[in-house]
């Protein structure tokens, strides 16, 4: 399998549904040939947003055998594990390892009662029993777990496993410049990290040393074409093209999917947005809100196809 660098851009994918919350899994192989046409450095499944506490074992099973399947070995795959169980976590990976992964996302549970000590054995158990790297989900926002620097910096060093840190605790720049520190001390380890949280602070991570995004915005391009501009050295670009796009990642990284999934719609890659009950779809009344964003940021542009990001700046500013 291709292994990932976890330099770049790797977007986490929505998982569709029909009307009927059944996996659609035209929509499914849709989304992940796009992202093959815009070349991006390799994609997640069954994240936090990806809905996948709401699907079976099967379920999830089918999802990447179909996403292995449809991108063959042209870009990575990194598939979310996470279990409340350590012995279920380590099964989802062995599931996940034998359909075709070539890294997992694993993230801590909450524990009635809080112990950096236990999160950490979580980690040695779960490395111990997979054979592909881990990326180490830092999101309390979603697990309700707290991780100090010093632990994830524990963690890292004690677990060669660890090659990834999806770093989503706010506030995340501080954080990964305070990463980046604990990381090189003697006795660590450096590993990458990658920008979560729907890209809301992708431009003041990267200044303080992100490799990348591992997010699910609708539109990687952009974030594509800001990493881009970034490495290169054009500071004051990466910084207007994170402007421009700026409401619409805000707009987008409301609670929920819904939002993500109706852009999504939108943009011809799924045939429905269902979010799985008790998940919301997006308001109705929302819609016109929506419509008037995307016409702001992107006056005039078939979204439908791969975004020209300079472009539709161009357009923008005319």
């Amino acid at each position: 399998m291709p292994v990932p660098t976890f330099h770049g851009v790797y977007p986490i994918l929505a998982t569709p549904f029909d009307d009927d919350e059944r996996l659609d899994e035209a929509s499914l192989r849709r989304m992940l040939a796009f992202m093959l046409r815009i070349g991006v450095d390799g994609v997640t499944v069954l994240g936090v947003l990806g809905e996948a506490n709401r699907m079976s074992d099967r379920e999830r099973e089918a999802v990447v055998r179909i996403a292995r399947e449809t991108l063959g070995e042209a870009i990575p795959l990194i598939v979310g594990v996470s279990h409340p169980g350590t012995r279920a976590t380590v099964e989802l990976a062995e599931m996940a390892a034998r359909c075709g992964a070539s890294a997992l996302m694993v993230a801590p549970t909450a524990e009635p009662v809080p112990s950096e000590a236990r999160i950490a054995e979580y980690y040695a158990r779960v490395c111990e029993g997979v054979g592909l790297p881990v990326v180490l989900q830092d999101h309390p926002a979603s697990t309700g777990v707290h991780m100090s620097v010093p632990l994830l910096a524990r963690i890292v060093a004690d677990n060669a496993r660890v090659a990834c840190i999806k770093a989503e605790a706010v506030p995340s720049a501080s954080r990964i410049g305070a990463l980046r520190t604990a990381l090189s001390a003697p006795g660590s380890r450096e590993v990458p990290m990658l920008t979560g949280l729907g890209a809301l602070y992708g431009q003041f991570d990267l200044e303080r040393g992100s490799s990348g995004y591992n997010t699910g915005f609708a539109f990687p391009e952009v974030l594509q074409a800001h990493l881009a501009a970034f490495r290169s050295g054009e500071a004051a670009l990466a910084r207007r093209i994170w402007r421009h796009f700026l409401p619409l990642i805000v707009f987008e990284q409301q609670p929920g999917v819904g939002v993500r999934k109706e852009i999504l719609r939108r943009r011809g890659l799924l045939s429905s947005a269902r979010v799985r009950h008790p998940g919301a779809a997006m308001a109705s009344a929302d819609a016109g809100q929506l419509t008037a964003l995307i016409d702001f940021v992107m006056p005039q542009v078939d979204i439908t196809r791969p975004l020209d990001v300079a472009a539709v700046m161009e357009r923008a500013s005319s």
